[in-house]
């Protein structure tokens, strides 16, 4: 599910994400999907990590990238993404094994809504890095200004 919030009248809908739907193989033993970089991964991976256990209040993120570009994918349960570009917002809810949410660099993120059995699998396209982090909107904003992104 997708919900828009507007922030300002001046741009088009945020580019800077996109849904993937994963191909699913399986039959009557169970299902399964293989992600490969250069084909359902539109990078090289780098890092994977993963989130369980998250209270359905808590909200995680908080913080946009310079570099880096992930692939979300929700293994298990529900949760919802806010995704902010600095003049839009688009809610994004993530609830299917088989769709994975595309985030590019220069985006806000935050998610919360974390359902009981909520596990989500982040493939990231560079190594952990703190400089490439953002961790405060108002610098996310000056940041984007100063680029013009």
């Amino acid at each position: 599910m997708i919900f828009l919030f507007n922030l300002s009248a001046s741009r088009e809908l945020i580019t800077m994400y996109k849904l993937l739907n994963f191909n699913i193989f399986g039959d009557h033993n169970g299902s399964l999907i293989a992600l490969e970089e250069g084909k359902e991964i539109p990078f090289n991976i780098k890092r994977v990590y993963y989130i369980w256990g998250t209270a359905k209040e808590a909200v995680r993120g908080r913080h946009a990238h310079k570099e880096l570009e992930q692939v979300v994918v929700c293994v298990s349960g529900s949760c919802d993404f806010i995704l902010d570009d600095g003049e839009k917002k688009v809610k994004i809810t993530l609830s299917n094994p088989s769709e994975g949410l595309y985030l590019s660099k220069d985006i806000w993120r935050e998610f919360t809504n974390f359902s009981d059995d909520c596990v989500v699998m982040v493939l990231a396209s560079e190594l952990y890095n703190e400089a490439d982090y953002i961790r405060s909107y108002e610098q996310f904003i000056n940041y984007k200004k100063a680029n013009n992104k």
